[in-house]
C-alpha cells in the first residue's frame, strides 16, 4: 500500500463560522448550521490496484497546530448548539445529584487485610481503604491528590507476598501508558522506584520485585501516535533503576505480540500469555530459579486463562476444542495437551470464569447472557448453586485459594452495584456494602427478548423502562450494542442512564453476534468476511422496537462506543433512515488504516486487514463508515472522542465527522464533541463523566422530544 500524493493547502485548514442563530420554521429552539470548512489534501492510497481518497488525512497528525485549529472551532460549533438546549442545565443537575452516592469495590484480603475502593459520591477517583483489625476504615492511597483536576488515574494494584509492599500503575489524561510505583505499606510513602513506559500490563511479584509488560520510550512527541510494538515483559528488583530491568520475555523477530505476566499465589512458577490479537493466546511457564519456558498451549487458535497452580496441578480455563470453553488440569512435568484432564467438560451455557476458594471452584456460567454462580469441587463435581437476586451480573469476584471467605459484586440494569461477602464453605452470600441510590429502581422492569435478525438467527435483547410501559411507538427509546472482540454486554446499572428513564425513556441492550454471550460461535459469527451479521443483528433489533410499538424511527437514538463506534458509523451509513439520533463514541471508523496507528494491528484478528488480500480489502470498503458516508439524510449525530485517545486515536472521529458534515445532505446537525485531556475513557474523572453525559442526554432529549 502506497500513499501517492502529498499534503497540500494545510494554511488554510478551517474558517471559523458562527452559527445562524435564526429560527426554523419547525422548532424554536432549532438553528441552522453553518459548519466550520474543513480542508482537504490531496492524498490517496492504492489497494490491489484501487484508489482510495483520504481528503481528510492530514487529521491524522493529532497534534499538529492545524489539527489543534480546527478542533477548537469545531468544539466551539458544538458548546454553542448544545448550550441553546433548555433540559442541558436541568439534566445535569440530576447527574450530579444521582451520581452523588458511595459507590465500592468487591473487597479483596491481600497479607491477612481486607481492601477495598470507596467513591464518596462525586469524587473524581475513587479511593483505596483497608479495614484495621478493629473493622475500622484506615486510607490507604488517594488518587485524587495525584493530580489538580482529577485526570491522573489509578490502574492495576498488586501487593508482595508479605503484604509489606503494594506496587500500583498510574494514568494521566486517560492514556494506555502508565507508570509503576511502590508503596511501603509500614511507612504511607513510595519507594524511589519509578517504572515508566508500562502498557497493556499487570503486575506479577516474585520475591523482591515483580514482572511487568512495556514497550522501548517512544521517541519525544510520539507518546499518543506511537506503534505499539516489540512488547517485553521485564523484572523489576526493588531499589533499581528500572533501565536496567532484564527482559524476561519478548519476541525480537515479530513486534505485533502482545505479552502479559502472571505468578502463581506460592511464586514458584511464571505464567507468559502471549497474543497475538485480541483472539487466540498461547501459554508457557517456567518454575521459579529455572531461566527456560515450558509450553502448555504454544499455537495461537484458541483462548486461554490461567486459573491457577494449586496442590501439584496448573488449572487452565480454555476453548481449545470447546466453543463454549471448559476447565482442565494439567501436571506441570507433563503439560502437553495429550495429558490434559478435563475437569469441567464444556456444556451447553458459556463456561465465564472459574476462582480458586477455600479448596475449591467458584464457577461462573453464562445463561441467556444472566450469570449464575456454581460451586465445585476440584474433581469437578458440581456442589451447589449460590443463590443470587435476579438475573444480573457478577462484575467481580475475590477469593483465596485457601480461604473459605470470598466476595463477588452482583448488578443489573436498575440496581447498582452491591458487595456481597460468600462463605464458600456453605455457599451462604450476605450483603457486604449496598449502595443507596437516589433512583426508585422498584418502579421499573427490564425483560428480555429474542428477536429474529436478517439471516434468521435469534438474538437476545434487554428493554428497561418503566412499568406498563405504553406500546404506542411514542417512547423515546435508546438502543445499544457493541459486537465484538468476545465481549459479552451484560446487565449493568449506567447511572448516567437514570435521567432518561425517569423522563420516559426505554433503554434497549441488544447482545448481537461478534461478542461472547453465547460462546466462541457466538464470536465468530460476528468477525472478518462475518462482520455485516453484527450490522444487520443491530437494525433489525431497532427494526423489532419499531414493529412492537416501543418506538418509532421518529424517537429512536442508538449509541456505541469503541468498537461499539463502528457499530453505530456502519448502521447510521447503511440505514440513515430507521434513527434520529445516531452518537458514536471514540469509534474505530476508518477499516481501511486503523491498523497503522497505536495498538490497532491488534484488532485484525476480528476485523482482517486491507492488505491481507483483494476480497478483504474489498469487503471493509462495503461497510468502513468513513467511506461508506456519501451525500444524502443523515441523524442527528454528534461524534464524540477524547484528544488524547492512544487507544483507537481520534483521527477516526476527525475524519468522520468532517466527511459526515460536508456529505450531510439533511436539516439535522452533525456536531462532534473533542474531550480535550482525555482518552478512551478508562480512568475519566467523574467531573468529566458527568459533563460528557449532560451533552449527550441534552442533545438526546432535544431530537427525540423529550421534556
Amino acid at each position: 500500500m502506497v500513499k501517492k500524493s502529498v499534503f497540500v493547502g494545510l494554511s488554510a485548514v478551517v474558517f471559523a463560522c458562527a452559527p445562524d442563530t435564526k429560527k426554523t420554521n419547525n422548532e424554536a429552539t432549532d438553528m441552522t448550521l453553518e459548519y466550520p470548512k474543513t480542508a482537504t489534501c490531496d492524498s490517496s492510497y492504492s489497494y490491489f490496484g484501487t484508489t482510495v481518497k483520504d481528503p481528510y488525512g492530514w487529521l491524522e497528525d493529532d497534534y499538529s497546530e492545524q489539527t489543534n485549529a480546527w478542533v477548537k472551532v469545531q468544539n466551539a460549533l458544538t458548546e454553542s448548539y448544545l448550550a441553546k438546549i433548555p433540559q442541558r442545565e436541568k439534566i445535569k443537575q440530576r447527574l450530579t445529584q444521582v451520581w452523588n452516592y458511595e459507590k465500592y469495590s468487591v473487597p479483596f484480603t491481600r497479607g491477612g487485610i481486607t481492601y477495598y475502593f470507596k467513591n464518596d459520591g462525586i469524587q473524581n477517583q475513587s479511593v483505596l481503604y483497608k479495614l484495621d483489625a478493629n473493622g475500622k476504615e484506615q486510607l490507604v492511597l488517594d488518587p485524587n491528590t495525584l493530580s489538580k483536576d482529577g485526570t491522573v488515574a489509578l490502574g492495576v494494584t498488586s501487593f508482595s507476598k508479605d503484604g509489606k509492599y503494594m506496587a500500583y500503575a498510574t494514568a494521566a489524561a486517560g492514556s494506555d501508558w502508565e507508570k509503576i510505583q511502590i508503596l511501603d505499606m509500614s511507612t504511607g510513602k513510595n519507594l524511589p522506584d519509578l517504572i515508566e513506559w508500562v502498557k497493556f500490563s499487570g503486575i506479577a511479584w516474585e520475591g523482591d520485585g515483580f514482572y511487568y509488560s512495556a514497550y522501548d520510550a517512544p521517541k519525544k512527541g510520539e507518546e499518543y501516535s506511537q506503534k505499539n510494538e516489540f512488547h517485553k515483559i521485564k523484572f523489576h528488583r526493588l531499589g533499581t533503576d528500572y533501565k536496567t530491568d532484564e527482559v524476561v520475555y519478548s519476541d525480537p523477530k515479530n513486534g505485533q505480540k502482545t505479552f502479559g505476566a502472571m505468578t502463581s499465589k506460592d511464586e514458584e512458577y511464571l505464567f507468559v500469555q502471549a497474543s497475538e490479537g485480541t483472539s487466540g493466546s498461547s501459554v508457557h511457564f517456567r518454575k521459579r530459579g529455572t531461566k527456560n519456558f515450558v509450553a502448555i498451549d504454544p499455537k495461537f487458535n484458541s483462548e486461554n486463562n490461567i486459573i491457577g497452580h494449586y496442590k501439584g496441578k496448573i488449572y487452565l480455563q480454555t476453548n481449545n476444542g470447546a466453543p463454549n470453553w471448559k476447565l482442565v488440569a494439567i501436571d506441570p512435568a507433563k503439560p502437553t495437551q495429550k495429558d490434559w484432564q478435563t475437569i469441567v467438560p464444556e456444556k451447553e451455557h458459556y463456561l465465564q470464569s472459574v476462582t480458586l476458594a477455600d479448596g475449591k471452584m467458584l464457577v461462573v456460567y453464562l445463561e441467556n447472557v444472566a450469570n449464575h454462580l456454581y460451586a465445585y469441587d476440584l474433581g469437578g463435581k458440581m456442589l451447589s448453586e449460590i443463590n443470587l437476586p435476579a438475573f444480573g451480573n457478577i462484575n467481580a469476584i475475590e477469593a483465596d485459594e485457601d480461604k473459605k471467605e470470598a466476595y463477588f459484586g452482583y448488578t443489573n440494569f436498575t440496581t447498582p452495584t452491591c458487595a456481597y461477602k460468600l462463605d464458600v464453605s456453605t455457599g451462604k452470600a450476605a450483603i457486604f456494602r449496598q449502595p443507596k441510590v437516589d433512583f426508585k429502581s422498584a418502579d421499573f422492569e427490564t425483560v428480555q427478548v429474542f428477536y429474529t435478525s436478517k439471516d434468521g438467527t435469534k438474538v437476545p435483547m434487554f428493554i428497561t423502562s418503566k412499568k406498563g410501559v405504553k406500546k404506542d411507538g411514542n417512547n423515546p427509546t435508546f438502543l445499544y450494542g457493541y459486537g465484538g472482540f468476545n465481549i459479552s454486554i451484560q446487565p449493568n446499572f449506567a447511572i448516567d442512564f437514570i435521567p432518561f428513564l425517569e423522563a420516559g425513556g426505554v433503554y434497549a441492550v441488544a447482545n448481537i453476534r461478534g461478542g461472547s454471550e453465547f460462546g466462541e460461535t457466538w464470536h465468530e459469527a460476528g468477525i472478518k468476511m462475518s462482520k455485516q451479521n453484527v450490522f444487520d443483528d443491530f437494525i433489525s433489533a431497532a427494526e423489532y422496537l419499531i414493529k412492537e410499538k416501543y418506538t418509532s424511527s421518529q424517537k429512536l437514538a442508538v449509541h456505541g462506543r469503541s468498537n461499539g463506534g463502528l457499530l453505530i458509523g456502519a448502521v447510521m451509513t447503511q440505514r440513515p433512515d430507521l434513527f434520529k439520533v445516531c452518537l458514536p463514541k471514540v469509534g474505530v471508523l476508518d477499516m481501511l488504516r486503523y491498523h497503522k496507528f497505536t495498538i490497532g494491528w491488534a484488532w485484525a484478528s476480528d476485523y482482517g486487514r486491507s492488505d491481507d488480500n483483494e476480497e478483504m480489502f474489498r469487503y471493509l470498503m462495503t461497510y468502513s463508515p468513513l467511506h461508506a458516508a456519501t451525500k444524502q439524510e443523515y441523524p442527528a449525530t454528534m461524534v464524540i472522542t477524547g484528544d488524547h485517545d492512544d487507544r483507537v486515536v481520534p483521527a477516526h472521529s476527525f475524519k468522520f465527522g468532517a466527511t459526515l458534515q460536508a456529505n450531510q445532505m439533511g436539516k439535522q446537525p452533525v456536531l462532534i464533541r473533542i474531550d480535550v485531556n482525555a482518552g478512551h475513557g478508562a480512568g475519566k474523572p467523574v467531573a468529566k463523566q458527568i459533563a460528557e453525559y449532560t451533552d449527550q442526554w441534552a442533545f438526546v432529549f432535544k431530537h427525540l422530544g423529550v421534556n
